[in-house]
């Protein structure tokens, strides 16, 4: 049985490294937001614990123990699980309307966003298709182009009715990364990139709040208490940080200046306190976690192991450089998490989930060094 190899260490102590780093982050630049919404200094740092790390922690230990073939008996009711939840988001009673967004589902005391989910979940139901498929049906029209376009399109509309463009973006990429390494053909790629980007135009033309992100991040200057008040506290975060940074715990953006500074705006404190060689190392670790990831994908001997860990590593990695970059103007602000750093227990459970299975793929790649 391979479950009796040992799993990657140097991607496990890579997440570990960067849980730890989160938590400590999550803790400074929580505490006044902490106490002005709860009276507590450090009720995100106890909530990301309890309700994050730890379960996270319990999901990747299950998982990497789980030979990861099983998930694809499972795949196809995975999902339609993910969809039907993406769907009650919208139902009155059961989804929860935040900030203008319909993206949680209430349980009592408890909410889930179910794009959180939809990530695994297509990741897992792509791979077992394209294998099923073999590399020559994957190449034809009717096969192969026509239906992962219906499957896209699908995922889509749901996410777009939430609204939630980061995390659409995200869901696209990765499925196009899996989608080459199928054997989909060039041509068939380049085209969905043509019309994904007039689909994109047409969408950000369509909703004046997508168009006020292009026009602050074309111009942040131009009305920074306005639409570009967000990016303009960033990069003034960021900008003051310098080289060394001011210090852990004291970023001056983090009073109640910058916007979800526990949320997608978390490097931005990171840039503040941290420096340019905070940053630095926080982008190295994800740096090291895609080398890992796709190694494992390269050395995976059977198709739906290697389009697994591309998909897993390709969705962490994909997300990491879009929050990042966001935060320092070279792409428009999204509002999706910093994977593994950014408050929210339901990203870092599915993320831990995840981490889990790419462990077990890990297992049976030769990743000796040649």
């Amino acid at each position: 049985m391979h479950n009796e190899k040992q799993f990657d260490k140097t991607l496990f102590f890579t997440v570990l490294t960067l849980l730890a780093f989160g938590l400590v982050m999550i803790s400074s630049a929580g505490v006044i937001y902490s106490q002005t919404r709860f009276g507590d200094d450090y009720y995100f740092f106890k909530h990301q614990l309890l309700y994050g790390i730890l379960p996270g922690f319990f999901v990747l230990y299950l998982f990497q123990k789980v030979d990861y073939h099983f998930w694809k008996k499972f795949a196809v009711l995975f999902f339609l699980s993910a969809i039907v939840c993406l769907v009650l988001v919208f139902v009155p009673g059961v989804g929860s309307r935040i900030y203008g967004a319909s993206r949680w589902i209430q349980l009592g005391p408890f909410s889930f966003q179910p794009s959180e989910m939809a990530k695994l979940a297509i990741v897992i139901y792509l791979a077992a298709w394209f294998e099923s498929k073999g590399s020559q049906k994957i190449k034809d029209v009717v096969e192969g182009l026509l239906p992962f376009l219906g499957i896209m399109g699908l995922i889509g509309f749901l996410i777009i009715k939430q609204p939630d463009m980061g995390t659409l973006g995200v869901i696209i990429l990765t499925s196009f990364a899996m989608f080459f390494v199928s054997g989909a053909r060039l041509k068939h790629l380049f085209s969905m990139g043509l019309a994904g980007t007039l689909a994109l135009w047409i969408l950000i033309k369509l909703e004046p709040y997508r168009f006020d992100r292009i026009s602050a991040f074309l111009d942040p200057g131009a009305d920074p208490r306005g639409i570009g008040y967000q990016i303009n506290q960033a990069l003034l975060a960021v900008g003051s940080g310098g080289f060394l940074g001011l210090g852990l715990g004291h970023s001056r953006q983090k009073f109640n200046y910058l916007p979800e500074p526990v949320g997608d705006s978390i490097f931005a404190v990171i840039g503040e306190e941290l420096g340019l060689i905070g940053g630095i190392f926080l982008i190295g670790l994800f740096i090291m976690l895609a080398l890992r990831g796709l190694k494992i994908a390269k050395n995976t001997p059977d198709a739906f192991g290697r389009l697994v860990a591309t998909g897993i590593t390709m969705w962490i990695t994909l997300q990491a450089f879009i929050n990042i970059s966001a935060n320092i103007a070279l792409v428009p602000l999204t509002g999706i998490p910093l994977p593994f750093i950014s408050y929210g227990g339901t990203s870092l459970v599915f993320l831990m989930a995840a981490v889990g299975i790419l462990l077990n793929i890990s297992k049976v790649a030769d990743l000796s060094e040649k």
